[in-house]
């Protein structure tokens, strides 16, 4: 049977994004991407697709936020995987996304966890993807200021970034395109130095010997 590999997330826009990272990236196609719709249910599902990958040579990565305890997030993420059986997991993620491999005479699949933005702060996808707006670029320093001087605001605090996003994609020339066809437009880029660690990971982990 061919080894599997499987991509958990937690929705539809990071599921879009990493499509377009691996395919920017020329990384091969990874089996599947999942979406799981939250971060509870991305939690709650890693033992699960753990257990279910079962085969040598199979692979599971996890993309997750860090949202506003980087610290927090890791240790929930560690005592889940550490109940599975899995060794040698440090302390703190490694900054350039944490691999582990399976113990000796384990049907354990190689796992993978990458904590967005970039395995060293909090944050979400959108710190990520502020990353990939191709500089110099005034607008979106007008964009964190017009969302900063808002005079009211009706989202919470950690989703800031999504509206500072949201709010710079809507000056493009095609405004409010979703992510992944942002990418594809080139209004954010892929290839630039920040994304390099990311793609370095996938490739590390889902496809080592290329």
């Amino acid at each position: 049977m061919a080894n599997s590999k499987i991509l958990l997330v937690e929705g539809v826009d990071d599921e879009h994004v990493m499509m377009h990272i691996c395919g920017n990236r020329d990384i091969p196609k990874i089996d599947k991407i999942k979406p799981l719709g939250s971060v509870e249910k991305l939690l709650e599902n890693i033992p699960v697709q753990v257990q279910l990958s079962n085969e040598e040579g199979d692979v599971v990565g996890v993309v997750i936020d860090a949202d506003t305890n980087l610290s927090a997030r890791w240790q929930s993420i560690h005592h889940r995987i550490r109940t599975l059986g899995y060794q040698d997991i440090p302390d703190q993620p490694n900054p350039n996304g944490t691999i582990l491999y399976p113990p000796a005479s384990t049907y354990l699949p190689r796992l993978g966890i990458w904590i967005m933005p970039n395995n060293q702060t909090k944050g979400i996808l959108e710190n990520f993807l502020q990353f990939l707006v191709p500089q110099p670029n005034n607008l979106l320093d007008y964009a964190k200021t017009s969302v900063g001087n808002l005079p009211q605001r009706r989202f919470i605090p950690s989703d800031e970034p999504k509206a500072i996003i949201h709010t710079w994609l809507a000056w493009q020339e095609e405004p409010g395109k979703p992510y992944g066809t942002a990418i594809t437009a080139k209004f954010l880029d892929p290839t630039v130095a920040e994304a390099d660690v990311l793609a370095e990971w996938l490739k590390r982990l889902f496809f080592p010997n290329c």
